[in-house]
């Protein structure tokens, strides 16, 4: 015979019955901030209806708060830390630069020093050079050119009447001719360049006839120069009335030659020379009729 269970029986065994299934343990676990300031690492969280494990949601959102509560906490730490630091005016963290106490000074110092070495080596270059080229310039200087005038060869001789340029009568004297001189160079370690100032052969102050003498010596040698004399139709004004002719129409023309030698040795190139100069000065006497060599004699000529 089946029971038959009522309404009532019914409803009152369905309130009951959740309360026979066994409840499930509910566990919450947190992270402790870093930048927590009160030293606790542990925190004790209540438990409420909507943090129940069977709300997901709830499960989610503690685990969201989780992270954000560990991130936010290691950005509070790393800002906590530089807070102290300054900035600059473009919101840089300004570095302390550290530099060694005396580097740059030692640095200066070693500098200077170096430089002024290098002035007192220059310096002791130019003074040891220029006593050295005193020396030689010292001692080369007593190495003149010796210099003799030897003969004068007359190629050409007329005296006649004539006249200049502007037609003034006058007489006209023509004369070509070659003078020999040697040369001695005693110097030992340098040769000299040897030049003269127009060599002139000169007739009451009136040049008749010029040349001109350019060469170079060689050390320790001689040499035997010749230097060509040249005049054509010389108006002698005045000074021609002094003039005297002989039975046969042959003038004695009285001449002084005249001219200036100028000696240059370069000892050390450029830098140090030696220089001399000797003024030469001789008188001959030409016969228009008679072109024979004329030789001077030793003291016929004068060396100055």
């Amino acid at each position: 015979m089946l029971s038959t269970k009522s309404e009532s029986d019914i409803t009152s065994l369905a309130p009951s019955s959740p309360s026979r299934s066994p409840k499930r343990p509910v566990y919450y676990v947190q992270s402790p901030s870093r930048d927590s300031h009160d030293g606790d690492k542990s925190s004790t969280v209540q438990p409420s209806p909507m943090e129940s494990p069977s709300h997901p949601s709830s499960v989610g959102r503690h685990s969201r708060n989780s992270s954000a509560s560990r991130f936010s906490g290691i950005f509070r730490s790393s800002s906590g830390r530089k807070g102290g630091r300054k900035r600059n005016d473009k919101g840089w963290p300004e570095c302390g630069v550290i530099m060694e106490e005396g580097s740059y000074a030692e640095f200066e110092d070693k500098a200077f020093i170096r430089r002024f070495q290098a002035l007192i080596a220059l310096l002791t270059f130019v003074v040891l050079f220029t006593v050295f080229c005193l020396i030689i310039w010292g001692a080369s200087r007593p190495y003149k050119a010796e210099i003799v005038v030897r003969s004068f060869a007359v190629h050409n001789v007329f005296v006649g009447e004539g006249s200049d340029f502007s037609g003034v009568p006058t007489r006209m004297l023509t004369i070509n001719g070659t003078l020999k001189m040697s040369v001695y160079n005693p110097a030992t370690i340098f040769g000299i360049h040897v030049s003269s100032n127009p060599v002139n052969l000169a007739y009451s102050e009136i040049t008749v006839a010029t040349g001109q003498l350019k060469f170079y010596q060689p050390r320790k040698s001689h040499r035997t120069v010749s230097v060509a004399l040249e005049g054509e139709k010389v108006p002698l004004y005045g000074a021609g009335s002094s003039l005297t002719f002989a039975q046969n129409g042959a003038a004695e023309v009285p001449l002084i030659l005249k001219f200036e030698v100028r000696s240059r040795g370069n000892v050390v190139g450029k830098l140090v020379r030696t220089k001399h100069r000797k003024q030469i000065s001789c008188p001959l006497l030409i016969n228009s009729l008679n072109t024979k060599l004329i030789k001077f004699k030793k003291n016929e000529c004068t060396y100055d």
